[in-house]
């Protein structure tokens, strides 16, 4: 959902200088723009398991029971699928797809602050045909322990299958971990295993289960993942590209890359490459024995989007430094026009 940091990330692309995109590997996964004008709020992404190179998305809330299959090469829409047998969406969130080839969507937004008494996970088996085709959808009731919450983040444990929600919250997020098994009679209480430190807008297991990534609107949070759950951040978290309103994220099958996306009217989804202890364990040991250890995980920088750079934590000073300037700047340009006028705030 739209946020006023939406805003302010317009502004900051203004004062933001280029970042040039790294050099693209025609074998790697690269950046794309979501094709069709049906996808106005793509708001969560997931990559598929049955079909490389293909991307689950769907819209925001007040769309209906619909889940497209984009292909990453072109941006085209391969299949629209539609779910049937769950009662009318809500606030569709976040897409994810699990070990057991099915795809899950997280109708876990709640625009009211976290007032609804549930929410709801649907279910629906990955086609082995990508065309437009009506589906049995399983629904699934979820509350949380503690009391409702606003989530935008449902990742499936690639091993386990087990589900997690990662809430929305400037100063209360957590990490909510659901039953062993969902089931779809009862309710199905999720209770929280830790506490974050993020505006949370998505979320992602690696293919592999050993790094989970949360992003927000302008930044993200990389964590080893183990038998006893959440770990430790990685030492260096990966970089995210400046978008107008950053949404979703997925890992890349191969582990090596991580997509952005972003909502809007032909909205970019940007490729990032992952290197170090970014590299989720499979992916590491498997460069390691190609000979390719040194070299990124693949995919572009994601500068070719229009929407500017990629951000780090330092970049993210910067940029603020830099806004402050533009800001003070234009204030000072206001209060000096017509002999000494008024100055007027500005509301960020």
């Amino acid at each position: 959902m739209r946020s006023p940091l939406s805003v302010l990330g317009a502004v900051a692309l203004l004062t933001l200088p280029a970042v040039p995109p790294a050099a693209a590997d025609d074998t790697a996964p690269s950046s794309f723009t979501i094709e069709d004008e049906r996808i106005t709020e793509s708001s969560g992404l997931a990559a598929s398991r049955a079909h490389p190179g293909v991307y689950w998305t769907h819209n925001d809330s007040d769309d209906g029971p619909y889940v497209f299959a984009i292909d990453g090469r072109t941006g085209r829409t391969v299949a629209t699928v539609t779910l049937r047998g769950i009662g009318a969406p809500r606030d569709v969130e976040a897409v994810s797809v699990g070990p057991d080839g099915q795809v899950y969507v997280g109708d876990i937004g709640d625009n009211l602050g976290g007032t609804w008494s549930k929410v709801w996970i649907y279910r629906f088996p990955e086609p082995e045909r990508l065309r437009d085709v009506t589906v049995d959808a399983t629904q699934f009731d979820v509350v949380y322990e503690g009391g409702p919450r606003n989530a935008e983040a449902l990742m499936v444990h690639p091993r386990t299958g087990r589900v997690y929600i990662a809430s929305k919250s400037e100063e209360d997020a957590g990490l909510y971990e659901g039953p062993v098994r969902l089931s779809p009679s009862g309710v199905n209480t999720f209770r929280r295993v830790a506490d974050l430190d993020l505006e949370i807008t998505d979320g992602a297991f690696a293919p592999d289960g050993s790094r989970l990534v949360l992003r927000a609107y302008f930044g993200a949070e990389e964590y080893r993942w183990g038998k006893k759950g959440l770990g430790a951040e990685v030492a260096e978290q990966p970089r995210v590209p400046l978008q107008r309103q950053g949404e979703s994220v997925t890992f890349t099958p191969d582990g090596g890359t991580l997509m952005f996306g972003t909502e809007g009217e032909g909205s970019r989804v940007s490729a990032v490459g992952l290197e170090g202890e970014q590299l989720p364990d499979a992916t590491a040991r498997r460069q390691g024995e190609d000979g390719d250890g040194d070299r990124r995980g693949g995919g572009t920088a994601g500068g070719d989007d229009g929407d500017g750079g990629l951000l780090g934590d330092s970049d993210l000073l910067i940029a603020a430094a830099a806004l402050g300037v533009a800001l003070l700047a234009l204030l000072g340009f206001r209060g000096g026009r017509g002999g000494g006028g008024r100055r007027r705030s500005s509301g960020g």
